[in-house]
């Protein structure tokens, strides 16, 4: 689709359902995957910057957002074949991807089955491990309250934790649009994601093995992933840099976006120097 066709509402039709997403800006493409409770609109404030120096497309994933939800099991595997067709309906023939901890899963399954068509990737907040046990116990009590009716239960107390300690009060105005995201979210998305992430795969031998050049953003008061922990159990690959944002939970492309942002592009500008057709 050439940038003159871009529309402000764009769907894909998969397998007979609609995938919303949104395609702005112009040159080297980056593909944005939000998380488990967002939607394309918790990058809002994040890709407008991104617009001005990159064609940025963010995807609503299945069940979330705009978009309607596949399978009651939504699996990495099948979320991953969505970008796939939305890849070839963009006719992208190679792209950057970054992943929001849900996407980063997203973004490991399509490493693991279309390598091809990535100049390079982020997982952002985000690891290749699967669920322990004790997270899967988790999962399921959250399937409980979705259940029973309570819902609020699960965003009144997933959102602010997604916030680093320090940050719950200046960062008071970005939770509440965060918790109106997954207020918003169906309840059948909900807990098909959940139940896919259930199940997801170990892809740590794929991430340590991969010679594609990969950035890992993670916030060093991340109550979800802990930040010396992680790193302890996950190899880094031969082309890879860590990016530890100091005063960042598990949102830090709104926590600390201008550090994340530049992060961000200066691996982007770097791969250019290195290797300047490399990205188109």
């Amino acid at each position: 689709m050439k940038p003159s066709e871009k529309q402000d509402i764009n769907f894909l039709f998969f397998k007979g359902k609609k995938i919303h997403y949104k395609d702005e800006g112009e040159g080297i493409t980056l593909v944005l995957l939000h998380g488990y409770l967002e939607s394309i609109e918790i990058w809002k404030d994040f890709s407008e910057y991104l617009t001005e120096h990159f064609r940025v497309i963010r995807l609503d994933l299945p069940g979330h957002g705009m978009s309607e939800l596949l399978e009651k099991v939504q699996t990495m595997e099948e979320t991953a074949r969505v970008l796939k067709a939305l890849t070839d309906h963009l006719e992208l023939k190679k792209f950057f991807l970054i992943g929001h901890s849900l996407g980063g899963y997203v973004s490991l399954s399509f490493l693991d089955s279309f390598p091809e068509y990535l100049t390079g990737f982020c997982l952002f907040h985000s690891h290749p491990l699967a669920d322990t046990q004790q997270i899967i116990e988790k999962r399921e009590k959250e399937i409980g309250f979705i259940q029973s009716g309570r819902k609020d239960l699960l965003y009144n107390v997933n959102i602010p934790n997604a916030f680093a300690n320090d940050n719950l009060d200046k960062c008071n105005e970005k939770i509440e649009f965060a918790k109106k995201i997954a207020r918003d979210t169906s309840d059948e998305g909900i807990i098909a994601t959940l139940k896919g992430m259930m199940v997801r795969k170990n892809y740590v031998d794929l991430l340590a093995n991969t010679e594609l050049p990969f950035l890992w953003i993670l916030g060093e008061k991340d109550n979800y992933i802990p930040f010396t922990e992680i790193q302890d159990k996950v190899k880094m690959p031969v082309r890879g840099k860590l990016c530890a944002l100091k005063n960042s939970g598990h949102q830090g492309f709104m926590e600390e976006k201008n550090i994340a942002l530049t992060a961000i592009v200066n691996f982007i500008n770097a791969l250019l120097s290195s290797a300047p057709g490399h990205l188109n």
